[in-house]
């Protein structure tokens, strides 16, 4: 069986697109599968949308992806796990990929990443220039992991003491067991945190986890760009945020 495990905080506007492109990739009959939303305190629809199209429910109250995530692959019946995030489309090349990695004998893997709809420039750069550094180190997007359920088990999930970056430790427990495989088809995932804030502000923020390290994503409170909510926002010229929804 496959598992697909996904986490999810105030996702209505993109969860049941996630849902409905994971039902596609996955259908094809070949291997049963099951379908897992962990909602992590949500106070918008998000729990009844992941109800209503058929998937597993999974509460918790940590307003942290790492444990979100934990939540999901402890319940999870599947022998492969699939780590979706709730703004992200996969396909039948990310299943079969995976798969085909897992049973040939790959530890774990992830894929490439794409961003959806309108991308500042200054955006389409960072990103540019962060996925060559990234993914030449062979590292696993956050959007889209895979594993084993032995595998999964043998490093402990995700480290819960990471707000953010979780993936990276993931990934790298992961090579200590063996080969890991990024996708080359790339996942589809939002672009809206890139459209949310102003270069500026966006950068300083980026920058700043990067720079401190493993110290920077080890407290919630310093992490706004992963933790602000979901909701794009229209800026004005003079930097101050309206309130606005896609």
């Amino acid at each position: 069986m496959l598992s697909f495990i996904v986490p999810a905080y105030n996702e209505e506007h993109e969860l049941a697109d996630t849902l409905a492109a994971i039902d596609a990739a996955a259908s094809d009959g070949a291997r049963p599968y099951e379908i897992i939303v962990v909602d992590d305190a949500s106070t918008d629809a998000t729990p009844k949308i992941a109800s209503n199209a058929g998937a597993k429910v999974v509460q918790i109250d940590r307003r942290q992806i790492a444990a979100s995530r934990n939540a999901g692959g402890h319940v999870a019946q599947g022998e492969y796990l699939f780590f979706v995030d709730a703004d992200t489309r996969i396909n039948r090349a990310h299943v079969s990929g995976g798969v085909a990695a897992l049973e040939s004998g790959y530890a774990g893997g992830s894929a490439l990443v794409a961003m959806d709809g309108f991308v500042p420039i200054w955006g389409r750069m960072l990103l540019r220039g962060f996925s060559s550094i990234y993914f030449g180190l062979n590292l696993g997007a956050g959007a889209f992991l895979f594993t084993t359920r032995h595998n999964f088990d043998v490093v402990g999930g995700f480290d819960e003491q990471y707000f953010a970056g979780e993936e990276v430790y993931f990934s790298l427990e992961l090579k200590k067991l063996g080969r890991f495989k990024v996708l080359r088809e790339p996942v589809v995932t939002s672009g809206r945190k890139l459209r949310m804030y102003p270069a500026r502000h966006f950068l300083r923020k980026f920058f700043g986890v990067v720079v401190r390290g493993p110290r920077g994503v080890r407290s919630r409170a310093k992490l706004s760009l992963w933790y602000d909510g979901k909701r794009e926002k229209r800026w004005p010229v003079n930097g101050t945020s309206a309130a606005g929804s896609k």
